[in-house]
């Protein structure tokens, strides 16, 4: 892992975007990372999975997440926002 990403303890369920959105910080920047319910399901093998369980799913995947957006972050995969969309 890269010591030069760091992911604080923090995460938020975003209604409008259906997704759960999670900080990650590089060199004092902060970069905004957003997981959709959609992509939650995929990753967890739940189809059943609901906004309302997304944030507990986030946390149980929350090492793997966190090496995706990682991956992201050093390959520059930003949207038009700056964001990586896992």
């Amino acid at each position: 892992m890269n010591q030069s990403i760091l992911f604080p303890d923090l995460q938020e369920w975003n209604e409008a975007l259906q997704a759960v959105v999670f900080p990650a910080q590089q060199s004092g920047a902060l970069i905004e990372c957003v997981v959709s319910l959609s992509r939650l399901k995929l990753l967890s093998h739940r189809d059943d999975l609901t906004a309302e369980q997304a944030l507990d799913c986030f946390s149980d995947l929350r090492f793997d997440l966190e090496e995706m957006a990682e991956e992201a972050i050093e390959d520059e995969e930003f949207n038009s926002l700056g964001q990586v969309e896992l």
